[in-house]
């Protein structure tokens, strides 16, 4: 069964976004070693997942080439296939993305049962707090930043009880992001 991957970038204090949606909060640019272990961990991903709200901004971004970005990392933002997580939407209106509705467990079960390499999702907040309520992800990639914000949106809402989490590795990177690897305990 394929691994299905979180990486989601977070305030010091745990925020995945300002109040409104805000990211300005990120440290940017990142360095050439952060570059190299995001590249390193997302070897085995063929597929990413991404709510519909993020889904609007992020594709057409990736598709306009973020300022910055190198061409590889473009490319494979672009190439690689894409699964919106939305009741809203019927249809993709993206190239290379497909929509996938109904409950959130059964979906990302199918998903997860398909064959192919890893998923990962990089957000919305609303899919990411949704996957970690209902304990849907494999691995956890919270890349920290060392930034405080003081409010927003959490990527540990109120999720309805505990979930024990292993620390696999804690790595810091030169542009003062730190990536805390977790995987879920599972009885």
């Amino acid at each position: 069964m394929r691994k299905f991957k979180l990486q989601v970038q977070t305030t010091v204090d745990g925020y995945m976004a300002g109040p409104n949606g805000e990211m300005d909060w990120m440290t940017v640019p990142w360095t050439d070693d952060i570059n190299a272990y995001a590249d390193a961990f997302t070897d085995s991903v063929d597929c990413i997942a991404l709510g519909r709200k993020l889904a609007e901004g992020f594709i057409r971004a990736w598709a306009a080439g973020p300022e910055g970005e190198d061409q590889a990392s473009i490319d494979w933002m672009n190439n690689t296939p894409k699964v919106v997580i939305s009741n809203t939407l019927t249809e993709s209106p993206w190239e290379n993305a497909v929509v996938a509705g109904g409950d959130l467990t059964e979906t990302v079960n199918r998903l997860k049962a398909q064959p192919g390499g890893d998923m990962i999702a990089y957000g919305g907040a609303t899919l990411v707090s949704n996957l970690i309520a209902k304990s849907l992800l494999d691995e956890l990639h919270l890349f920290v930043n060392p930034t405080p914000i003081g409010a927003g949106m959490p990527v540990f809402p109120n999720i309805g009880a505990h979930q024990q989490l292993r620390l696999v590795a804690a790595q810091p990177f030169d542009c003062g992001i730190t990536d805390l690897h977790y995987q879920p305990k599972r009885s």
